[in-house]
C-alpha cells in the first residue's frame, strides 16, 4: 500500500489517524507535530500522501495546515495531501 506522512499538532490525533491507515495497510513513515516540521518530513522522506491538520498554531512563520500544504506544493507540486481536522 502506501507511505505516508501524518501532520497534526495532537498527539493524541496523530496516534488515531496512524492506527486507522496502518490497519488499512499503509506505512505510517513519519509523523509532525507542527506545519513547518511537516514540511521539513515531507522534503526528507517523499511519501506517498499526507494527512494533514487544518488548524495547528504558528511554528516558525508556518500558521496553519493551508500554508503547510502550501509549502509542500511549493516543493512538490504533485503531493497528495489529505486535510483533516476536528473543527467544525
Amino acid at each position: 500500500m502506501a507511505t505516508v506522512l501524518v501532520v497534526d499538532d495532537a498527539k493524541v490525533m496523530r496516534i488515531n489517524v496512524k492506527n486507522m491507515l496502518e490497519k488499512l495497510g499503509h506505512e505510517v513513515i513519519a509523523e509532525a507535530g507542527n506545519g513547518y516540521s511537516g514540511i521539513e518530513q515531507y522534503k526528507e522522506h517523499l511519501p506517498d500522501f499526507v494527512t494533514m491538520d487544518i488548524t495547528m498554531p504558528s511554528d516558525r512563520g508556518i500558521a496553519d495546515g493551508i500554508d503547510s500544504v502550501k509549502g509542500i506544493i511549493d516543493f512538490h507540486p504533485a503531493a497528495k495531501i489529505i486535510m483533516i481536522t476536528s473543527h467544525g
